[in-house]
């Protein structure tokens, strides 16, 4: 690929398009692979991006449902409805903004915790073994 900046574009060769089909096929096993590890658990591929989107959210451990459906990429109302299965669920809770009350932050109950330790800890170890066919990917040109 041309460098950034150059200007100039370049016909993509073949290689390239095999290295993109390649990356995307990786990425789609990596997502079923979540979405099997999360149903063993008893949760959809959803609510555990959500889990960890709540808990992995910069400098705070509790987000606000606006947060959420962008850190997702789905819409506010869309949110609000996975919030609450979650709360349903017992995985996260709704907390009140001390400052504006009328602003929720979702945050990871103790339930939620455990089911994205397990969960968490088994996306690392996939990650860890698939990181060799990953950077080749990426890295080759």
């Amino acid at each position: 690929m041309a460098p950034e900046g150059s200007g100039r574009k370049r016909r993509l060769s073949d290689d390239d398009f095999r290295r993109l089909a390649q990356f995307r096929y990786a990425l789609r096993r990596f997502f079923q692979f979540s979405e099997r590890a999360a149903a063993e658990l008893g949760v959809t591929g959803q609510q555990y991006q959500a889990l960890l989107a709540v808990r992995g959210f910069p400098s705070r451990s509790r987000v606000t449902v606006g947060e959420l459906a962008e850190r997702l990429c789905i819409r506010h109302h869309s949110a609000v409805g996975l919030v609450d299965r979650l709360v349903e669920r017992g995985l996260v809770r709704r907390a009140a903004s001390h400052r504006d009350r009328r602003q929720v932050f979702v945050e990871v109950t103790a339930q939620g915790e455990r089911v994205l330790e397990e969960l968490a800890g088994i996306h690392r170890a996939e990650l860890k073994r698939i990181r060799p066919e990953l950077r080749a990917i990426v890295e080759s040109e």
